[in-house]
């Protein structure tokens, strides 16, 4: 007895000591022929990051050969590390997850590899100082992106004869760290570096929703009383600034007093475009899922697939927006 009290004393001196979690056991696929996927989305933040995960969940399902677990990070890394982490754990045979920030990500990733699980990044990209830690990316020239943003804004202004005018500009930048953020403001920056007449007042960080972005145009237009472009990183943010333009009293489009500049092309932006609220807005692809299967079909095939992977997209104005707006799904 005394034996067995002193073993009780001294185990629960040992605070410290814990048992080990258990480990999550792979999943259970009752077709062992299914290819099986792991997806961490990075969130649902955007009427865009709907469309895309909506393409993830088109594709990969069991009719195609595939078992899809996915899972939604809400925005926030340390989730999808740890949903990285379980995939890992259940033995996927493929991990997709599109991160929220490009840094951070060289412990989980080198796990993956050292687990044999090739990774695929989806829309944005990391910074890693080792590549070999995923095997493909698919997704937006981000940079393109911003630059076909300037290059038509330049196109514009010489259409208007306003070279000589100083444009007075606010940017309305995307979640602070993302690839799509960094891409196109660099872009859209390296054209407006090049026009002497160009004035960048402000950029402010509208986190990709509209809520941010109402606010962030808000504190814009209390600070500048002569906005002439509004450049907006992404159509909810767009959205946002819209609408507080139209509080301010303020016009704004093809036949007002402000430009507007937007990105992604969702269709209820695009039907804004139509009627010449959004001067112009550049296509960002969220139909990725495709481009994605073929990446681990050729993988399956034992090929080596491209390390970059580019999806196809387009500049959408007033004089060719009605050919694509039917056909628009999201």
């Amino acid at each position: 007895m005394l034996c067995l009290l002193s073993a009780a004393v001294f185990m629960s001196g040992c605070g410290s000591v814990k048992a080990p979690e258990p480990k999550a056991e792979p999943l259970e696929v009752a077709d062992e022929s299914l290819i099986v996927v792991g997806v961490s989305q990075l969130g649902s933040e955007s009427v865009w990051r709907t469309a895309n995960s909506a393409s993830i969940q088109r594709v990969f399902t069991k009719e195609n050969g595939f078992f899809l677990n996915f899972k939604n990070a809400r925005q926030k890394q340390e989730n999808q590390i740890k949903a990285i982490r379980s995939f890992i754990s259940q033995q996927v045979d493929y991990i997709i997850f599109s991160p929220v920030t490009e840094e951070g990500w060289d412990t989980v990733l080198l796990e993956a590899k050292e687990a044999g699980i090739p990774v695929i990044l989806m829309d944005r990209m990391v910074k890693v100082e080792d590549e070999s830690l995923y095997t493909a990316w698919v997704g937006s020239d981000f940079q393109e992106e911003g630059e076909k943003a300037g290059q038509w804004l330049a196109d514009h202004l010489e259409k208007e004869a306003r070279q000589e005018e100083e444009i007075h500009i606010v940017v309305l930048r995307g979640t602070e760290g993302s690839s799509s953020t960094i891409g196109r403001t660099k872009g859209f920056s390296r054209i407006a570096a090049a026009q002497e007449n160009w004035k960048i007042l402000e950029e402010g960080d509208g986190e990709f929703t509209t809520a941010k972005g109402k606010e962030v145009m808000e504190n814009f237009l209390e600070k500048y009383e002569d906005i002439d472009v509004v450049v907006s990183q992404n159509d909810d943010m767009t959205f946002g600034a819209l609408e507080a333009i139209e509080e301010a009293g303020k016009t704004v489009g093809t036949d007002g007093e402000i430009i507007m500049i937007s990105f992604d092309a969702v269709k209820a932006a695009l039907e804004m475009v139509e009627e010449g609220i959004i001067n112009v807005d550049i296509e960002c692809n969220p139909e990725q899922g495709e481009y994605i299967e073929e990446v681990i079909r050729k993988i399956e095939q034992g090929e080596e697939p491209d390390k970059l992977n580019y999806v196809s997209e387009n500049v959408f104005t007033r004089e060719n927006v009605s050919d694509f707006i039917d056909e628009r799904i999201y």
